[in-house]
């Protein structure tokens, strides 16, 4: 995210000393993206950011993927991944389960009560939705406190835990890629700022306010990273801890953006599902539909159309308000349903002629759109509802 951001103590001329009190040295950091070409961020450590005392290998999950054969859309039941007070003893790192995922990207959800442990994703971005729950994002950067609808955006490498508050539940949808994830570039200047036509602004971005610094030494760090098969995990004992970081400054870093902060795109007709973009990442984009005016012509039909993604799966989760299209199906608030490119799909009978008249739609939803096929987690597999696939036929839905 091209916008800078100046926290704590730095000097005055990047790459030039800077000491403490007793005269000791800081130890800064260049945290670059695409070969230093991009954004960045210099942090000044008051240890060597380079010191592991021990490493082993850690498995990050069970991260198989099944192919989506026979071809069908599905109606993925996540709340049922975390049944009764399973989530008292779950983390947001490693008890996330697999959704559905290909070479581009990675959907989990996860429902967690405990402090997870230290950890960095050095594959991609994550984007991390709060269906429910707040609590802080403790970073090497300062501390990212999110509450239900935020979108946390973590850039790859961010050393982080995630600290539920206290008896609270934390309900999240996590987007990992392969890659960055930023704005969408039609919104934004040559030079980055976010453009008069887009959906929201820089104000709209909360990135941490003040260093976060810790003494504790002989620190595990869980690490995700590329290997072999694609992902693999390593354990680091590093001997102080990762949050030692005194000041920093640059255009990358951890934010939170509010759902209720996108201001919906609007028109006489229905409007084409670009209109609710929020975030792109390499081979995927994400979009929301939020409580909205609906379509004004007098002969309008405010639910979509019927339409067929030719080059993309569709990925929808149901985090809100009443998704008019997709009444009579049993979706509802925690729901994904998965439409496959080379299905058409669209509203379930019925529901056209109870949208006409319409003039609001109270509705929250999260998109995913990827531009390779998505194939099944575990938890995709043992979430699914095994009958969505017919709720388009005559008398299927209510």
């Amino acid at each position: 995210m091209a916008y800078y951001r100046q926290v704590g103590e730095i000097p005055p001329k990047r790459h030039t000393q800077f000491r403490d009190e007793a005269q000791r040295l800081y130890y800064e950091e260049l945290m670059g993206e695409e070969g230093f070409s991009s954004d960045s961020t210099l942090l000044y450590h008051r240890h060597i950011p380079s010191a592991i005392a021990e490493a082993q290998p850690w498995q990050p999950g069970d991260l198989g993927l099944s192919s989506n054969s026979p071809l069908i859309p599905r109606h993925l039941v996540l709340h049922d991944l975390f049944p009764g007070e399973d989530w008292k003893a779950a983390n947001v790192v490693t008890s996330r389960r697999l959704v559905l995922g290909n070479d581009d990207v990675r959907i989990s959800y996860v429902a967690a009560g405990q402090t997870s442990p230290l950890y960095r994703n050095a594959i991609g971005d994550e984007c991390v939705y709060i269906e429910a729950g707040s609590g802080t994002v403790e970073t090497v950067f300062g501390v990212v406190p999110f509450r239900d609808g935020d979108y946390v955006i973590l850039p790859r490498a961010t050393t982080h835990r995630w600290v539920p508050a206290a008896n609270t539940m934390i309900r999240a949808y996590v987007i990992e890629a392969n890659s960055h994830i930023a704005p969408p570039k039609r919104y934004l200047s040559r030079y980055g700022q976010l453009l008069e036509h887009a959906p929201y602004c820089e104000r709209d971005l909360h990135g941490p306010v003040e260093p976060l610094l810790s003494a504790e030494t002989d620190v595990e760090v869980l690490v995700k990273h590329r290997g072999p098969a694609g992902v693999s995990g390593t354990r680091y004992l590093v001997p102080h801890h990762p949050f030692d970081v005194v000041g920093w400054d640059g255009c990358l870093y951890p934010y939170t953006f509010h759902i209720s902060d996108f201001e919906p795109i609007t028109g006489r007709v229905h409007q084409p599902p670009p209109v609710h973009q929020v975030f792109e990442g390499n081979n995927f984009v994400v979009c929301n539909f939020v409580p909205r005016k609906v379509d004004y012509h007098p002969l309008s039909v405010p639910v979509p159309y019927y339409h067929s993604n030719v080059d993309s799966d569709e990925v929808m989760f149901y985090c809100g308000g009443d998704y008019e299209a997709r009444k009579g199906t049993g979706i509802g608030n925690g729901s994904v349903s998965l439409h496959p490119g080379g299905h058409t799909h669209g509203p379930q009978p019925g529901a056209v002629e109870r949208s006409l008249g319409r003039e609001f739609f109270d509705e929250l939803a999260v998109m995913v759109d990827t531009f390779r096929p998505l194939q099944l987690g575990e938890g995709g597999l043992a979430s699914d509802d095994g009958k969505y696939a017919r709720s388009w036929l005559p008398g299927a839905s209510a």
